[in-house]
């Protein structure tokens, strides 16, 4: 029986569940996302930190050359060492900073007149196309496979 529970605890089978909680919009020049992560579990477990990471998926081109990358553009981490208990529910809030990366399109677009079209048309031209995402992930010490949840969000 006991084989059994460190097998389900190293895959992470009822063992802590991630809920995150953000807006669903933020002020592009806010720097700052406010949100809460709510912690379940079905079995006790200890928890060593939770990561929260602002990313930044960015697309560039079209079918086959098209090529997707990923930017953290802001990081912070709850250091605090804690015990969940069965059937306990745990929620944290949290405040995440980030700061915004800029293509070349980007700056030229941003420097209007002629110069600001050439950025837009080039933008297009690209298919340069970036999705928000914040993501919270558990370092739970029994579990090999740690949990986490991803939530999109869009800038304004």
């Amino acid at each position: 029986m006991k084989l059994l529970q460190i097998i389900k605890n190293k895959l992470g089978i009822g063992g802590v569940k991630v809920k995150l909680s953000v807006p669903g919009q933020v002020d592009r020049n806010s720097g700052l996302v406010e949100g809460s992560v709510l912690l379940t579990t079905k079995s006790d477990q200890e928890i060593i930190n939770i990561r929260f990471v602002f990313i930044e998926e960015f697309t560039r081109g079209r079918g086959d050359n098209q090529t997707v990358r990923d930017f953290e553009l802001g990081e912070t981490t709850m250091n605090t060492s804690f015990f969940i208990k069965t059937g306990e529910n745990k929620s944290f809030d949290f405040q995440l900073p980030f700061e915004l990366l800029k293509s070349n399109a980007d700056n030229l677009k941003e420097q209007g007149g002629t110069l600001g079209k050439i950025g837009s048309l080039a933008k297009f031209a690209n298919n340069e196309k970036s999705a928000y995402f914040i993501k919270a992930e558990v370092d739970v010490k029994s579990a090999a496979l740690d949990p986490s949840d991803k939530k999109e969000i869009r800038l304004v």
